[in-house]
């Protein structure tokens, strides 16, 4: 895939996942090595929240699978998993990870708001901080569904407008609003492991977008650290006592009728 062919901050966005390792290897291998489902830079686990539906025999696309070991997480219990991702070297990660775990499910190298793959071939789509903050909502939420067979569910993460709307230029967040909500869209940063861009809406926004695409709201999950948590090895914009008390994270459940 060419940069060409890619919208200007999906091209940025796979040069900074290709370039920028960020630990990705260990961060990677110790997913894979993890049996239970866990969310987001705490590790919420998926028993307490429970919002993924039965999984055995379904039909999985990951949009944004990074490393996928959330693909992995899922083709474990049965479900037949397909993990997109814009970054080949995402994905040779991935693979390595697929040899040494000996745990095979089809990769494949595309922008997760246009798949190669046919309409309603899915039971599930799933983001845990891949399309959900990495691509266009406007773009590759109506791709989603385009995905999703009728009465299938879309869950994913992202940080939380609050975080969002509490955090600097430097993607640390603090106790009070520093940026405002009005206009909140995208969002380019630049620092010392390259340039990329991020995609945030408020809560009305998301609501009104994710029903005018044709989806029905079943839950919004805000997730505080669990108690015993600690701070992610390498993404450390938010700490342990700020996501104890407000939410960091929030999980959307969405089905196509």
């Amino acid at each position: 895939m060419k940069p060409s062919e890619l919208p200007d901050y999906a091209a940025r966005n796979r040069a900074f996942w290709s370039a920028d390792d960020r630990n990705q290897e260990e961060w990677g291998r110790r997913q894979w090595t993890t049996e239970e489902i866990r969310w987001g830079v705490f590790g919420v686990s998926e028993d307490d929240i429970q919002v993924l539906p039965g999984l055995y025999g379904t039909d999985v696309i990951d949009l944004g699978c990074g490393t996928a070991y959330f693909s992995a997480w899922l083709a474990r219990r049965g479900a037949r998993v397909v993990g997109v991702d814009v970054s080949l070297v995402q994905l040779e990660r991935a693979r390595a990870f697929q040899r040494e775990f000996e745990l095979e499910f089809p990769l494949i190298e595309a922008n997760a708001e246009a798949v190669p793959l046919p309409s309603a071939s899915f039971d599930l789509a799933i983001s845990e901080y891949g399309a959900s903050i990495w691509c266009d909502p406007y773009r590759w939420i109506p791709e989603a569904k385009r995905l999703l067979r009728p009465t299938g569910r879309l869950v994913f993460l992202r940080n939380s407008t609050l975080l969002v709307l509490c955090s600097d230029d430097q993607g640390q967040v603090g106790e009070k609003l520093v940026r405002p909500q009005a206009g909140l869209h995208r969002f380019d940063w630049a620092d010392n492991s390259g340039e990329s861009s991020e995609f945030h809406l408020s809560h009305g926004d998301w609501i009104d977008l994710l029903r005018e695409t044709g989806f029905e709201v079943e839950r919004l999950v805000e997730l505080y650290a669990p108690e015993g948590a600690s701070t992610h090895p390498y993404w450390d914009g938010v700490g342990v006592e700020w996501a104890s008390r407000w939410p960091a994270e929030e999980i959307w459940v969405v089905r196509k009728p």
